[in-house]
């Protein structure tokens, strides 16, 4: 197992290197002016020199990509024209529009976001999961149709339709709830969870409509295949054998598959963060892109292929803790 960590640690590595270099080629070497975009349009040329030169952009590209990393690891200084400024590592620039570090912008926004990604997890794995085993069990009956039917029609149900019908139904005709603003758990946890109750669903819901059909054909496939025959044979009770086995055999999938959309949630559920007003990653990437504000940007894009490519390191490990065979491969 430790062989295996180190391996997929390594391949992680590499795929962050790589994915360093596509970001920062990508949005820094890209047609434009990254030194017109941060000081405006009304600047004079010997202005635009001017934060060219703070910002490093007249050196050599392989230059300005050493520093880039250099910030991340051990942190650099920007030079203001009359003194230095530092940024502590892991920097990544200033942003233009606000002068903040960027790093300190994404921690501000990280706490709404990773609120936003762990009730949905739990919503889509319970409903998701739930569902399927469900429709698995009660396969041919009037139960699987009826579930297949409310599976297809999530799937087809943009997240922001969903979330308004929900908004219109339990805020507007019910008035179950007040309509959700955001409010930090530190400040009040159990308004924290009411206002977060929506869009938790909102975002569950849809998304629990892939792990259901996912986990209903794993679920599917593990009940014939042999052994499960032989404890059948053997008088094996189906509870301990759906529970036991066929499960555990069906779960590697949803595995890998609740850590990409994790990290994709993580990386800023964007519609669901925008539709209920939560001051997220995703909300935050939205705004810098309206601005063309660049070094906020790359981020945000940087730490959304971070958070995605660590979990899915997490998810090797608990794959290969649910099938050893996977480890030894």
């Amino acid at each position: 197992m430790t062989r295996y960590l180190l391996k997929r640690l390594g391949g992680a590595l590499l795929v962050l290197l790589v994915l360093s270099v596509a970001i920062y080629a990508l949005f820094y070497l890209a047609p434009g002016d990254p030194a017109r975009l941060a000081c405006g349009e009304r600047c004079s040329t010997a202005q635009v020199d001017q934060v060219r030169e703070r910002l490093g952009l007249g050196e050599p590209v392989l230059t300005q990509y050493a520093h880039f990393l250099q910030g991340i690891f051990v942190g650099r200084d920007y030079s203001t024209g009359t003194a230095l400024l530092h940024c502590d590592a892991p920097c990544l620039g200033f942003s233009y529009k606000t002068d903040q570090q960027v790093t300190q912008l994404i921690l501000d926004r990280a706490p709404a976001t990773l609120s936003l990604a762990v009730g949905a997890m739990a919503v889509w794995l319970v409903v998701g999961v739930g569902t399927g085993l469900l429709s698995a069990l009660r396969r041919g009956g009037i139960t699987e149709r009826v579930l297949t039917v409310i599976t297809l029609a999530a799937t087809g149900t943009p997240v922001f339709i969903l979330g308004l019908l929900l908004l219109m139904l339990v805020c507007a005709y019910l008035r179950w709830l007040p309509f959700p603003s955001y409010v930090p758990l530190t400040d009040d946890p159990e308004q924290w969870a009411w206002n977060m109750l929506l869009p938790w669903l909102t975002l569950g819901f849809f998304e629990s409509a892939k792990y259901a059909r996912l986990t209903r054909s794993s679920t599917l496939e593990t009940l014939a295949e042999d052994h499960i025959r032989t404890f059948r044979a053997y008088g094996v009770g189906e509870r301990a054998i759906v529970g036991r086995h066929a499960l555990r055999g069906a779960l590697p999938p949803v595995i890998a598959l609740n850590a990409n959309d994790f990290g994709t949630v993580m990386g800023g559920a964007v519609l669901t963060e925008t539709l209920f007003g939560i001051p997220g990653i995703g909300k935050t990437l939205v705004d810098a892109v309206r601005v063309v504000d660049l070094p906020v940007v790359v981020g945000v894009v940087l730490v959304t292929g971070t958070v995605v490519v660590l979990a899915n390191v997490v998810a090797d490990l608990l794959y290969a803790a649910a099938d050893r065979r996977v480890a030894l491969r």
